[in-house]
C-alpha cells in the first residue's frame, strides 16, 4: 500500500485529538496523530503493540506508573495490554504503528 501526503481524513478520536490513518497492511496500521494543546487521552490499554515517535510539541506519557516527558525526535515502544495515558503539553504531531492492526482505526 502507497499513500500520498496531505491534510485530508483526519477524524476526532477525543476532545483535541485527531487521527489520519496513513497506511496499514495484514499486520501493521500507521497512523498520525494530531493532539492539542491541553488534551488529555485517559489511562486504558488494548492488546496492540504501539510504537511511537513525536514529530513535534511535548507530551507526558505515563506507561505502568512511569512517566516520560516526550519531545520531538523521541520514541517509544509501548507492550500490548499495558496501562498508558497522555497529557498534550503543546500542540503535537505524533507518528504511531500498532501491531496487530486496530480494526477500528482502518479507513472508514
Amino acid at each position: 500500500m502507497f499513500r500520498k501526503n496531505n491534510t485530508e481524513g483526519y477524524r476526532e478520536l477525543l476532545e483535541g485529538v485527531q487521527l489520519q490513518t496513513l497506511v496499514h497492511g495484514e499486520k501493521t496500521l500507521m497512523g498520525r496523530f494530531k493532539l492539542d494543546k491541553g488534551a488529555k487521552i485517559p489511562s486504558h490499554k488494548h492488546p496492540h503493540e504501539q510504537t511511537g515517535l513525536m514529530i513535534s510539541g511535548k507530551m507526558l506519557l505515563t506507561v505502568d506508573g512511569k512517566e516520560f516527558e516526550v519531545e520531538a525526535g523521541d520514541s517509544w515502544c509501548i507492550d500490548g495490554n499495558k496501562e498508558h495515558s497522555v497529557i498534550v503539553v503543546e500542540d503535537s504531531v505524533v507518528i504511531e504503528v500498532f501491531s496487530p492492526v486496530r480494526v477500528d482505526y482502518r479507513p472508514r
